[in-house]
């Protein structure tokens, strides 16, 4: 593992030593066990798109692990200006031990790993979001004890969650199922990918997806940089709603996840929300969880 820019790159084997790994520094924080991984190691982190837990998680996670974080803005580097991606990489691998960007295009990320000769981490693309999907699998794993037998059904757009969803969940051994509009389907190449390992379902029927399932999740129907289709894609995503008559589809005793910020009242239920509230926050603490796992695997 020398990067992590999809979750396509890695094996099932070296997704459970991140979440494997996760869980013993959950419980060292937890018990006030420090765990100086990477002192003295500084990591970079590239925003071309605003954040809430992908920047706090990353900056609090590197001091936890006796680093230090070093915010950059596109605003405020050359590559704002016009400067090339490759050109910046190879400045900053000569400053940095580590990167870690949240951008729009997979390609980009991609350029920093080629031409870069440090660790890259990929904190979000339009094609995936692999950082997500491990607190999510951690999550998960946590409620339910394992993955054998689970399904995981996902309700919404097709994007990078999805997408990310579909890989971890059938390298983790879970049937999966998405629920979306048609022309909103995940990426083509990850779905055959995924009948060929897997079992997956995508169907435009809610219901069928949310049958049986063991953990429902749901995401916003406009994500950064779609701002201006917000309009039609209500009107588009108004029956992709997790609400009290989905899940009373899936089991019992089923999770509901959200990769958050929630629209309560559009891709989820108010009511379905504070229901399960306790595992989505969970969730979104798992994030720092699992990208110090990720950080001590690539830079330690």
């Amino acid at each position: 593992m020398k990067h992590l820019l999809k979750l396509a790159d890695l094996s099932s084997e070296e997704i459970f030593a991140i979440l494997n790994l996760a869980d013993q520094l959950k419980y060292e924080r937890k018990n006030h066990i420090e765990h100086h991984h990477l002192k003295g190691k500084k990591l970079g982190m590239i925003f071309q798109k605003s954040s809430t837990r992908t920047r706090v998680s990353f900056e609090v996670g590197m001091y936890e692990l006796g680093g230090y974080a070093l915010f950059l803005s596109d605003r405020d580097l050359q590559i704002g200006r016009g400067e090339p991606i490759k050109d910046t990489v190879r400045v900053l691998s000569r400053y940095l031990d580590g990167i870690m960007i949240r951008t729009f295009a997979q390609k980009d990320v991609e350029e920093l790993a080629q031409y870069g000769s440090i660790p890259i981490i990929n904190g979000l693309t339009d094609y995936c979001h692999p950082c997500q999907v491990l607190a999510d699998l951690m999550t998960i794993r946590e409620y339910k004890g394992s993955f054998k037998g689970l399904k995981l059904c996902f309700v919404g757009d097709g994007n990078n969650m999805a997408n990310s969803l579909i890989v971890g969940g059938i390298k983790m051994g879970m049937e999966v199922a998405v629920a979306c509009p048609e022309g909103y389907r995940p990426d083509k190449d990850i779905c055959a990918w995924a009948e060929k390992n897997g079992k997956l379902l995508v169907t435009s029927d809610i219901a069928a997806a949310a049958k049986d399932a063991d953990a429902v999740y749901t995401d916003v129907w406009a994500s950064m940089g779609q701002e201006a289709e917000k309009t039609e894609r209500e009107k588009i995503f108004r029956n992709y709603c997790v609400n009290k008559d989905v899940m009373a589809l899936a089991k019992p005793d089923a999770l509901v996840l959200h990769c958050l910020p929630a629209h309560r009242g559009e891709e989820i239920e108010d009511e379905v929300f504070e229901a399960h509230a306790q595992e989505i926050f969970d969730e979104a603490e798992n994030r720092l969880h699992a990208q110090k796992a990720v950080l001590v695997k690539l830079l330690k």
